[in-house]
């Protein structure tokens, strides 16, 4: 290169930028709108006066001129449900002055009923006047460390409580991250019928329809299923209950081998499974699920949600199954009564222990609130004092009766199924057939059933085409048996409605 040309490269190598600059690009203008930073809010009023003095017609143009969402349902229902202002016992009241009988425990929560014991509410006002609430890693109240012996010893094995969020959801949340933080691991196994929450892990860990919802994106969960498909038998439509679980077993194992034993941290199982409708798994089932997670080093996480602090007879569901210990329990409902909201999350010795040294990964600022803690506290010992748990077992055989006599009676049901204070039926159409998968829009027949239940003076939760029975512990058994019967006059209309003809009795004179 002639000297003339290296002058000039050179002065030009000095003077042309080096692409370090950004391009110059206009943002769009803010369409501004008024954020009243600087107004006083104007509120009604009406907002100084009593709880308890609102009547039906302020109660429901509020509602109209201030909408709300609804959480599994339309947000339009909400202008259908009742305005309930207090309870007694089993029973709750509406502002037209209706009592029902709270036939599944709300949310099968309300596990003490509408009663809450006066010890409960004096701990929660005793916390709230002294110590309304200390952040979990900055201070430790008395009640925290109360209640964390009390989960000690009514804790089977070694089991230990480990975490106190506020809801289910949170307590899977908490275990999902536990599981996965102490395997090195990320996929979680769990069942197409099963529900264990909304938030992010624990919508992608449910199996039902609810999980389309926004959590079926969520990576590292893989679906699998129990004993109790819909549609077809494992092992073939002649298999005995004993082959039938043993191809269940093959079933699953044969997955791990195919996602890969030392990818999957955890299987996710209800003890019994609540929402899709009382499943108790059959015998060797469970067990076959611990044996399968012993040789592969998964660790098997029960949800307790629904089921745990005796629903089902015992103070844990899983503990209906002889030589059954999970390495992680959550669980939440019963733990409080529903009374306020709480869960907790438990795992085994080795777990814990993992932890010492390390975080596990997970929080939320009200995890371990003193004022929830102070009302579980006293829950829990009401119901040890009182043998709720006993008193649940030894109503069993009451409540199964009246199922059973209900199955018998009523052509719409095809089955059931019932464990302690808990249980469901299976409703089918003339056909023998399924007539609503859970997904779908409930149709007339079912109207006209929830119809005649509220009717009938009962009120609950409605999962068609299951009908759950879920009462109030505390339930006495003239209340069980007055129940049973209100929704015995409920399922004539549903029979009807699917369009059953009605048995005619003759009665022969003599």
């Amino acid at each position: 290169m002639s000297g003339i040309a290296k002058n000039a490269a050179s002065s030009f190598r000095r003077q042309a930028p080096r692409g370090a600059k950004s391009w110059g690009r206009s943002l769009p203008s803010i369409s501004a709108k008024n954020n009243f930073a600087d107004a006083n809010p104007e509120i009604d009023p009406a907002h100084f006066q009593p709880l308890g003095t609102w009547g039906s017609d302020k109660l429901n143009a509020s509602r109209q001129e201030n909408p709300f969402m609804m959480t599994w349902v339309p947000g339009a229902a909400r202008h259908s449900v009742p305005n309930m202002t207090h309870g007694e016992g089993v029973y709750l009241f509406d502002d037209k002055g209706n009592k029902y009988l709270d036939w599944t425990s709300q949310a099968v929560c309300a596990n003490l009923g509408h009663d809450v014991p006066k010890a409960v509410v004096d701990a929660a006002a005793q916390q709230m006047a002294t110590l309304p609430f200390v952040y979990g890693g900055i201070g430790m109240t008395e009640v925290r460390t109360r209640l964390n012996q009390l989960m000690s010893e009514i804790l089977p094995g070694d089991l230990r409580a480990a975490v106190y969020p506020s809801s289910g959801a949170e307590a899977n949340e908490a275990g999902i991250m536990m599981a996965r933080r102490f395997t090195g691991r990320q996929k979680i196994i769990t069942w197409y019928r099963s529900y264990h929450g909304a938030t992010a892990n624990a919508g992608a860990a449910t199996g039902d329809f609810r999980r389309w919802y926004g959590s079926d994106e969520v990576p590292g969960f893989v679906k699998a299923f129990n004993p109790f498909p819909l549609f077809f038998n494992h092992g073939g439509p002649n298999a005995t209950e004993e082959e039938s679980v043993q191809a269940a077993l093959n079933m699953l194992e044969e997955q791990i081998l195919n996602e890969g034993p030392d990818n999957i941290a955890s299987i996710i199982m209800e003890s019994v499974v609540g929402a899709g409708g009382c499943l108790v798994m059959p015998p060797g089932y469970m067990q076959g699920i611990r044996a399968l997670c012993d040789q592969y080093g998964i660790l098997m996480h029960v949800d307790e949600v629904m089921v745990g602090f005796g629903r089902t007879g015992k103070l844990f569901g899983f503990q209906n199954y002889e030589g059954v210990m999970p390495d992680i329990v959550s669980s939440a409902k019963g733990i409080s009564s529903a009374a306020i909201p709480m869960s907790m999350t438990a795992c085994n010795a080795e777990i814990m222990d993992f932890f010492e040294d390390k975080p596990l990964g997970w929080g939320s600022t009200y995890q371990a609130h003193p004022v929830a803690m102070a009302v579980a506290y006293e829950n829990i010992k009401y119901l040890i004092e009182n043998n709720i748990v006993g008193r649940s077992a030894n109503m069993a055989p009451l409540f199964e009766a009246c199922m059973q006599k209900l199955a018998n009676d009523h052509p719409s049901i095809k089955q059931y199924r019932a464990i302690g204070m808990f249980g469901c039926f299976d409703i089918q159409d003339t056909n023998g057939a399924n007539p609503k998968l859970q997904h779908e829009a409930a149709h007339q027949a079912f109207h006209k059933y929830k119809q005649a239940y509220i009717e009938n003076g009962l009120v609950g939760l409605h999962r068609y085409p299951h009908i759950h029975c879920a009462p109030p512990l505390s339930i006495t058994e003239e209340e069980l048996i007055d129940g049973f019967q209100r929704l015995d006059r409920a399922l004539d209309v549903l029979d009807d409605a699917l369009g059953f003809e009605k048995e005619v009795q003759l009665e022969t004179a003599v």
